[in-house]
């Protein structure tokens, strides 16, 4: 068998450890699904929502501090989060229109969190990988501040710009 090179064995055990997380994930909404579901009586509408909402949990937990745990995205806490909000808020919809057309089309809504969670399963290692968890941060964040967009006359030069120097010839008295 042949040596994996040390950023290959990396990947290897980042996607070992995504996976386990997206089986947290994946196991702790399925057992809510069923608790709210059956044990409860809620509509598919709350069991899927707060289903959802315990895996997000869970999932934002490991995949933060333990898949894709790098030390400089602590300066950028908020952003992170956001991403994570962001791109979870579109999984909700896709993943409720998945399971909700499957099971129009006569599938069982537990069958259906699977058929949804293969796809999820790499549509989300890309997304965390490139975008919301990146080995290098580019921040979205505009480099025009708050004082720079004061300081800017529409009609005129900005305070920043400098201005030409006018040479006055002074006269000199002999």
């Amino acid at each position: 068998m042949r040596k994996l090179k040390k950023s290959q064995a990396k990947e290897v055990k980042r996607i070992t450890e995504y996976m386990i997380s997206g089986g947290a994930y994946f196991w702790s909404g399925y057992a809510t699904f069923f608790l709210v579901d059956k044990v409860f009586g809620k509509s598919f509408f709350w069991a899927k929502s707060i289903s959802t909402l315990v895996g997000w949990l869970i999932n934002y937990t490991l995949q933060r501090y333990w898949v894709f745990r790098n030390p400089a995205l602590k300066k950028h806490q908020s952003e992170v989060t956001g991403r994570y909000v962001t791109i979870t808020l579109v999984n909700f919809v896709l993943d409720y229109f998945i399971v909700y057309g499957l099971k129009l089309a006569g599938l069982t809504p537990y069958i259906g969190q699977f058929a949804s969670s293969g796809f999820f399963t790499v549509w989300n290692y890309l997304w965390y990988k490139y975008w919301v968890f990146p080995e290098k941060f580019v921040s979205l964040k505009p480099k025009v501040g708050v004082a720079r967009v004061v300081a800017n006359r529409p009609l005129g030069p900005t305070a920043y710009q400098r201005r030409p120097y006018k040479s006055r010839k002074r006269a000199t008295r002999g």
